[in-house]
């Protein structure tokens, strides 16, 4: 069953969020993200972000564009585990699923954690 967040819950259940995907950026790709900005959306968590390219991708991506496809899909598919893992254990709600894309040229991101709807810490405004 969902409760109603207060303000303060809001802004430090996005302030924990935002630390976990930075920590989680930092440990895979030896930087942290240049902005963020969260907004919760019934069960979901939306988080976008604009990143730092890892630099050897570049290089790479010049004459090894398939090469740093496959590195980049792979290095997202380890930060979703990761992401989920890590936002289940602070908040001790299940997350049922994480999505993320990532524009290498722009160096923006966008992920959704998905809470299951029956343990979400977040509230449907419809069905209060």
């Amino acid at each position: 069953m969902n409760v109603t967040l207060t303000a303060n819950e809001s802004r430090l259940l996005k302030k924990t969020i935002a630390q976990a995907y930075n920590r989680i950026n930092q440990e895979l790709y030896a930087t942290g993200v240049v902005s963020q900005r969260i907004n919760f959306l019934y069960d979901r968590v939306i988080i976008f972000a604009q990143h730092k390219r890892v630099p050897a991708f570049t290089a790479l991506s010049k004459n090894f564009k398939e090469l740093t496809a496959y590195a980049d899909a792979a290095l997202i598919s380890e930060f979703k585990a990761k992401l989920k893992q890590e936002i289940e254990e602070l908040t001790g709600h299940s997350v049922v699923s994480v999505l993320k894309d990532y524009d290498t040229v722009t160096e923006h991101a966008c992920c959704v954690v998905i809470f299951d709807k029956e343990n979400s810490p977040i509230v449907d405004p419809e069905n209060r």
